[in-house]
């Protein structure tokens, strides 16, 4: 039997040039066993294993054949190549059926070990055919579809082999069966693994020992692990790797065997003379050297998958043959600790940790979980820990976030089964990560907290295997020490994300609303929390009745999970009804001792939002609502702050609903609360408007009625009490006389504003009366908002606008959408005077100096951010009527002019809006854009002169706007060429609207605006570049002074205008410098498939894509020697047209973004005017411009020179396309 072998002289380079290292090797000090091998190094190992393997595998095959005793019918291990001939019946077969085994596996309709069951047969029958099909099947698995035939297996030595099937191997596509997409191949991928697992197992007691199959087999694979292709060398590294899990589990059994045998032989050997049994001593005393010898065998198979795939795989390029070796390793050293959880072995996962890709660095995490949770184990681990342990905490923060749970699921696994390892700084590093976005990260930091903090404290202990019920004492002492971890960490400000984090692992324990209660309503004054631990504590006793009633996580929490089990909303409806029946007697006592606090009471009174308030009706509890009722009175009665009212007005209109029975008590305490504010209010502003002076007290109190009628107003309809009169005369004596103070003009306002809405609901379009005073009144609040633009008090000025703002959208022409016609004499339009009011205060307090936050932790960065969010809603509401039509749209120049100013504050919002505004007319906001440049260009004249004017900071400034500008035009260059060709010649009279001093030879004032027009050279074709320039001159000639003189503006302009013209203009000979020249090979023959063309013309790349499988096999190029030599003779460019007639026909490509074809004989319709060749563009453009410069112009101005065919045609129109993905920095 031939055998499958490698030779010294492979052509086949060693595993270490093949796969170069993904990181740079770690050199470890001070651990002996982890010192990596350097580069150079393990090169030379790699090629000295190379060329050694099979010597020293037929060294050890021979070994085995001495010591085995020889069969009735002995079968040859090892002869010699031709020694075997083949029979008659096999020369009838020249090739196996090599694809049946493949497509049963692929199929994977059959039990797999009937499958192998069925190949054993077939090989024992004839072992050449069924050891054939055997390595065809993994040929084949690796999407090869060439096959190896008796002849190959018989001639050829193994690397010929590998050499011959790379040769025929298809490169055109990436694909593979293990690297295949969709469902079918990912099954294929579990039956390939499944059938090397079990053929394992069924020869584990028959040719699994056989020198020969095993062998060869692992001969092949380690052979195909080291070929260039990435498709043999991916799936013969899985199948050797699960060859070699599988021979671990064989290596296990023998090992216990070996044990069972050894226990029995030393019970036989210890009876007495005349128990004991001579026979049974000897057949034991074989059966170990045969079990020694198998495992001699399965051991020596080990190493070699070892050493000559793992060792040289586990660094391989591919980060999926690299997640495959560490992935099973891990397996090796869980099921074969005694063997693998070595030093010598961890190394690899250790430094494999600084993987650069995520999968593998996974694989590393969750092969350590294996180990670390093992508890057995990790007495075996501590110099591994005490070398890798610093990574592993690093870990915690890696930029992917699976890797990171990972990594912090290891970690509490260390925690828990590894005593004093992790220190102080160790978990103080972790501690944050509760309070990260991502929550199956945050989720996994809270267990960690929890086995560190809570669990040594508060852990049950089982008694007769049931657990106990938790003493309120363990309780008390949770939330102790949770509060105590929230308040002195002091890492975050809101308690709802650490609950949030905590719920999966500590979950029962914030449910415990008894204790968290009896806390809160603790009578002992040496029980008493402090001040802060309240608030706290009652922060979390609201997060953790949110979480049960909601199951969701709290805003800005990210979670993967869509909707609940039918488990989960059964829990979830159990916690609801367990914590209102809890939370309804107890929460009156809670609003009664802390009523005088308005940073608990607000948290208390939105507990109503998550109970399930028919328990109210259903268990009788109405006097719990009725005593509710009252300390709600009293908390309204006694706050003023606007988060204590919304909250106490949430409340009762969440009670205020007719389905429940006590709804006619609920609307009864709330007119009497209403009434109460009413008439203190009308009371009050009597006093106002006939007074002129007011003391402080009766200041505030009038304030703070009205900002509770207005909290009250915005949850309930108060039209019947009539506050609108009232409230204007007040308003109107402010705007008149300005002797309201601010503090009553503020929520005198929004009371104003919510009264107009309330009304709109009550139009019926029946009585016109009320529509038209409706109307009155509205325009009426319009003109006191106008006016109240211009108060000196920010805080007015603001309100105004966005009480302002929202009126003016919500009666605009939309109002009347959906069959709503009656409602058109409401809808209202600004007047011109209004409209300048606005946009004036909007450059006043919206785009001023942005600041410059630091860390953000600081008070004045809070108020900084609090101003950022203030003017950005302010932004919003007047982008909103810009695009609704209630403003005019050229008042969009006015926001556009600061988008590249104010980008990190405003950019996403100027962004929508220029995105909306093109959607809505094209062609009005391209004109907007270039009244936004003509308008800051205006104003640095006016500020600074025309001298050096394009040398200032803000006129570089302006040029970015520009070019922000023109990238905001996208990649539909065909759909944009009008709007592009319409702004240049607007840019252009712009520029010579104005003429220089008579006399002098200065330049016209405006002329610098052409070099903010070059930043849209990009966008236009090459025929509207030459007819721009023909534009340009004659613009020119009608100013006197331009005769003879050259602007450095005109210039600019018109060299990006001319960035296409051909070089060999440039050059006095026809030639562009020889230092300039580029000479491409000759053209591809023309494709039929257009789309195709298209494609492969958008490709910006200077190198073509490499292909996704390199083989071994030499290509040869054909050398580009005629085209070569007839450019360096300098031949004319005729003789080139004539050396080459069919360069006209084929699309060029673009190959790089810096190189463009252009024309080589412009003049003549001809064949020769249709030649192109590449040429260097000589314009030093930005790097930003150059990428979205459109590669489909060029061929358009090529078939507009040849007269083929229109630059309209959609054809022509490369960049019109979904395919090329530009970036819009905009």
């Amino acid at each position: 039997m031939p055998t499958l072998r490698s030779s010294s002289s492979s052509p086949l380079p060693s595993p270490g040039a093949l796969s170069p290292a993904p990181s740079a090797p770690v050199q470890i000090p001070g651990v002996r066993g982890y010192a990596r091998p350097l580069q150079g190094d393990s090169d030379s190992l790699s090629a000295g294993e190379g060329s050694d393997f099979e010597d020293s595998l037929r060294c050890n095959v021979k070994k085995r054949a001495a010591k085995r005793p020889l069969r009735s019918t002995p079968v040859a291990k090892q002869p010699k190549k031709g020694s075997r001939m083949i029979h008659g019946h096999r020369q009838k077969k020249a090739e196996p059926p090599a694809s049946d085994l493949f497509d049963a596996v692929r199929a994977a309709k059959s039990d797999m070990q009937s499958l192998v069951d069925e190949w054993l047969d077939s090989y024992k029958q004839d072992q050449d055919a069924g050891f054939l099909e055997l390595i065809n099947f993994f040929v084949q698995s690796c999407g090869c579809k060439g096959t190896v035939t008796p002849e190959m297996f018989k001639k050829m030595s193994n690397s010929e082999i590998i050499q011959h099937l790379t040769e025929q191997f298809n490169e055109d596509s990436g694909d593979y069966p293990l690297m295949a997409p969709g469902a079918f191949w990912k099954k294929f991928q579990g039956s390939f693994c499944e059938f090397v697992r079990t053929l394992v197992y069924q020869c584990q007691y028959s040719l699994l020992y056989d020198g020969f199959p095993m062998d060869n087999l692992i001969s092949l694979l380690t052979g195909l692990s080291d070929s260039q292709v990435r498709a043999f060398r991916h799936t013969s590294t899985l199948a050797a790797m699960k060859l070699m899990t599988s021979l671990v589990r064989v290596a296990l059994q023998l090992s216990l065997h070996k044990d069972n045998n050894q226990r029995q032989y030393d019970a036989e050997r210890n009876k007495g003379p005349g128990q004991r049994a001579p026979e049974r001593l000897e057949s034991l005393l074989e059966k170990r050297k045969e079990l020694q010898e198998h495992q001699e065998e399965i051991e020596g198979m080990m190493n070699a998958l070892f050493k000559g795939v793992f060792v040289h795989r586990y660094r391989d390029v591919l980060p999926e043959i690299r997640a495959i070796c560490i992935e099973e390793l891990g397996s090796w050293m869980q099921s074969y600790s005694a063997s693998f959880l070595t030093d010598s072995y961890l190394k690899y996962i250790g430094w494999t940790l600084h993987d650069k890709h995520r999968e593998v660095r996974l694989k590393c995490l969750k092969a350590l979980k294996g180990l670390y949770g093992n508890r057995d184990l990790t007495a075996r681990l501590e110099l591994f820990t005490s070398r890798f342990k610093d990574r592993m905490v690093s870990m915690v923060l890696d930029k992917e976030y699976d890797v990171a749970v990972e990594a912090v699921r290891l970690l509490t696994l260390i925690l828990k089964n590894m005593d004093g390892v992790l220190t102080a700084a160790d978990c103080e590093s972790i501690y944050p990560v509760v309070y990260a976005s991502n929550r199956a990260l945050a989720s996994a930091a809270g267990e960690f907290l929890y086995w560190k903090l809570f669990y040594p404290e508060c852990e049950t202990k089982a008694m007769g295997g049931r657990e106990q019920r938790r003493s309120p004492h363990a309780q008390r002492t949770f939330f102790h020490l949770l509060l105590s971890f929230f308040v002195e960490s002091e890492l975050h400000d809101h308690a709802a994300y650490l609950v949030d984090s905590l719920w999966d692992c500590a979950g029962s324990h914030l449910k415990d609303w008894e204790s968290l209660t009896s806390l809160l309503l603790e009578k002992d004054p040496d029980q008493n929390l402090g001040d802060i631990q309240e608030s706290t504590l009652i922060e979390i006793l609201l997060s953790s009745v949110r979480q049960a009633s909601e199951a969701h996580p709290p805003v800005g929490r990210l979670t993967g999970r869509k909707s609940l089990t039918s488990k989960e909303r059964k829990i979830q409806a159990d916690d609801r009804m367990k914590l209102t029946e809890h939370l309804i007697p107890l929460l009156p006592q809670l609003l009664a001792k802390f009523s005088a606090d308005a940073e608990k009471v607000a948290p208390l009174l939105q507990l109503l939002n998550y109970f399930d308030l028919s328990i109210y009706c259903t268990r009788r509890l109405e006097k719990h609502l009725e005593l509710f009722l009252q300390q709600l009175h009293e908390v309204v009665v006694k706050h003023a702050e606007p988060t204590v009212l919304e909250a106490g007005a949430h409340a009762l209109y969440l009670l205020c609903n007719p389905e429940f029975t006590f709804f006619g008590r609920v609307d009864f305490a709330r007119s009497q609360l209403v009434e109460l504010l009413t008439d203190r209010f009308q009371q009050e502003v009597e006093e106002l408007l006939q007074s002129s002076f007011l003391d402080e007290d009766e200041v505030y109190s009038l304030a703070a009625t009205l900002k509770r009628l207005s909290a009250f107003y915005n949850a309930h309809d108060l039209t019947r009490w009539e506050l609108y009169e009232p409230c204007y005369h007040l308003l109107r004596k402010a705007v008149d006389t300005g002797e309201v103070p601010h503090q009553v003009i503020l929520p005198a306002l929004t009371l104003v504003y919510f009264s107009i809405l309330w009304s709109l609901t009550h139009i019926s379009g029946v009585d016109e009366s009320q529509v038209l005073s409706l109307k009155g009144r509205m325009v009426t609040f319009c003109e006191l908002c106008q006016s109240c633009l211009s108060d000196v008090v920010p805080e007015i000025q603001e309100q105004a606008f966005v009480l302002l703002s929202d009126l003016l959208l919500i009666f605009s022409p939309q109002m009347v959408v959906g069959g709503r016609d009656f409602l058109r004499p409401l809808v209202f339009f600004p007047e011109a005077t209004l409209q300048s009011e606005l946009a004036s205060f909007l450059m006043d307090h919206v785009f001023i100096q942005p600041g410059d936050l630091s860390s953000g932790h600081s008070q004045e960065d809070h108020s900084q951010i609090e101003q950022l969010h203030q003017r950005r809603r302010l932004l919003a509401g007047f982008c909103k009527l810009l695009l609704y039509g209630v403003l005019e749209m050229d008042a969009a120049s006015d926001v556009f002019k600061h988008y590249n100013r104010f980008y990190n504050d405003y950019g996403d919002i100027i962004k929508e809006t220029l995105t909306r505004a093109r959607q809505i007319d094209r062609s009005h906001c391209s004109r907007i854009l270039l009244l936004s440049l003509k308008q800051l260009y205006t104003e640095l004249l006016q500020e600074q002169g025309p001298q050096g004017l394009n040398e200032l900071p803000a006129f570089i400034e302006m040029r970015d706007l520009a070019r922000r500008f023109a990238l905001s035009f996208g990649p539909q260059q065909l759909q944009n060429r009008d709007l592009v060709v319409m702004l240049h010649k607007e840019g252009i009279k712009f520029s010579l609207s104005e003429p220089p001093p008579e006399g002098s030879s200065a330049q016209p004032p405006n002329l610098a605006f052409l070099e903010l027009l070059s930043e849209f050279s990009p966008r236009l074709f090459h025929k509207d570049k030459q007819l721009l320039l023909s534009y340009l001159k004659k613009c020119l000639q009608h100013v006197p002074e331009a005769v003879g003189l050259s602007w450095g503006p005109v210039t600019t302009y018109c060299h990006s205008l001319n960035s296409v013209e051909s070089t060999v203009e440039a050059s006095p000979q026809g030639h562009p410098p020889s230092k300039r020249r580029r000479i491409e090979g000759p053209c591809r023959p023309p494709r039929e498939d257009t789309s195709s063309s298209r494609e492969e013309s958008l490709q910006v790349a200077s190198m073509p894509p490499m292909p996704t499988l390199t083989s071994t096999a030499v290509k040869s190029r054909q050398p580009l020697k005629a085209l070569t030599e007839l450019e360096e003779e300098g031949g004319s460019e005729a003789e080139l047209a004539q050396s080459r007639p069919l360069l006209a026909t084929p699309r060029p490509k673009i190959s790089s973004s810096r190189r463009f074809w252009t024309s080589l004989s412009p003049a003549g319709p001809g064949l020769g005017s249709r030649l192109t060749r590449l040429s260097l563009m000589e314009e030093d453009e930005d790097d930003l411009g150059m990428q979205s410069e459109p590669s489909g112009e060029w061929q358009a101005a090529d078939s507009q020179t040849s007269g083929q065919s229109s630059p309209s045609e959609p054809g022509l129109d490369l960049l019109d396309s979904t395919e090329l993905n530009i970036e819009e920095i905009c």
